[in-house]
């Protein structure tokens, strides 16, 4: 099959769903929706923002004067700590949910975002989401805690200083429980990680990797739906961030340093995107099946101009993208290794 021209699907070995490939496409003229790219000031602190140290938040608290990484529970948190309630009636049926929400700043400076970071920073970043991946875990009512971070105002970003997300909850997602069904069954079925097995032929083909280490390898995967997704995943089977070593946090933030730069570099725009780190739940079982990755969900199609929008077809049956994941992967790889604004 000649996957560059002929249209075709790829199933997402996670998850179990498909993606509609029309790499043909690519070749239509672009008429559709154009923004112009936000250039945002390069501030190092902005008297006005939520999150700068000293700062007063929308809640009424107070930032300490921090001067690395900073957590605190989100004023406006979308769950709560409540009791377990149920509804049943009839066809209607609901039930509480419980959790904390934490918002992660990486930094007191308002414009350093992951790929203008230093190693080292980032370095500190990883290790606070491993404290508060151990913390909120360690609860009782939480099962899964969900790491991410919505990056630019296309992503609904309500606040430029660069920050991220935790909310952490009784329940295990939807997302995340498609992903134990597919992990687990390949665990009992053969005794090793699916994502391990995944990246060995994946590393062997070399058509899709972006960049790698010693202990990690970024790539954008065979069953990609956005234009330039991407996937980071450590080398070795670990289920969770607290199972790193020191150097495989150490190459995990070089990694994240190095992805982020490509991104920017893609379109010369500081680069939006959803990412999030999916590892194993908190609830207390055997979940040896799960190996922890890191992926990226960038809105931008052709330019910092272009957006790809889940329209149509993809609402109503299922994702479809033109760029193939190999096409994406060259892009990438292409890119600069120096962040455009050092130039």
């Amino acid at each position: 099959m000649d996957l560059n021209n002929t249209p075709h699907r790829r199933k997402n070995i996670l998850t179990g769903e498909w993606v509609l490939v029309s790499p043909h496409r690519t070749k239509r003229p672009w008429q559709g929706k154009k923004d112009k790219p936000q250039q945002a000031e390069l501030v190092t602190y902005d008297p006005n923002c939520y999150l700068c140290p000293g700062n007063e938040r929308a809640g009424g608290a107070k930032n300490p004067n921090y001067t690395g990484t900073y957590s605190f529970t989100n004023d406006f948190a979308a769950l709560l700590q409540s009791k377990d309630e149920k509804l049943k009636d009839g066809l209607f049926e609901a039930e509480s949910e419980s959790g904390i929400c934490k918002v992660i700043c990486y930094a007191p400076n308002h414009a350093l975002t992951l790929p203008l970071m230093e190693v080292n920073a980032i370095v500190g970043v990883i290790k606070l989401w491993q404290h508060e991946y151990e913390a909120l875990g360690s609860n009782s009512e939480i099962n899964h805690v969900q790491i991410f971070e919505n990056k630019g105002a296309i992503m609904g970003c309500s606040n430029p200083h660069p920050h991220g997300q935790i909310w952490a909850q009784r329940s295990i997602p939807q997302e995340v429980q498609k992903k134990v069904v597919h992990q687990k069954n390949y665990w009992d079925k053969n005794g090793r990680s699916l994502l391990g097995d995944y990246i060995k032929q994946e590393l062997d083909a070399k058509e899709r990797i972006v960049s790698e280490n010693e202990s990690f390898v970024a790539l954008v995967p065979y069953w990609a739906v956005w234009p330039f997704e991407t996937m980071i995943v450590p080398k070795r089977h670990v289920t969770s961030i607290l199972e790193l070593t020191e150097q495989e946090v150490a190459d995990y933030a070089t990694i994240l340093k190095e992805l982020t730069i490509t991104y920017d570099n893609l379109f010369e725009t500081s680069f939006p995107y959803s990412a999030g780190i999916h590892q194993s739940p908190t609830n207390g079982q055997d979940n040896r099946h799960w190996h922890m990755h890191m992926s990226f969900y960038p809105p931008l199609l052709r330019s910092a101009e272009v957006k790809k929008f889940m329209v149509g077809y993809e609402m109503f049956a299922n994702p479809q993208r033109d760029i193939t994941a190999e096409q994406a992967a060259i892009r990438l790889r292409d890119c600069n290794t120096n962040h455009y604004l050092s130039k």
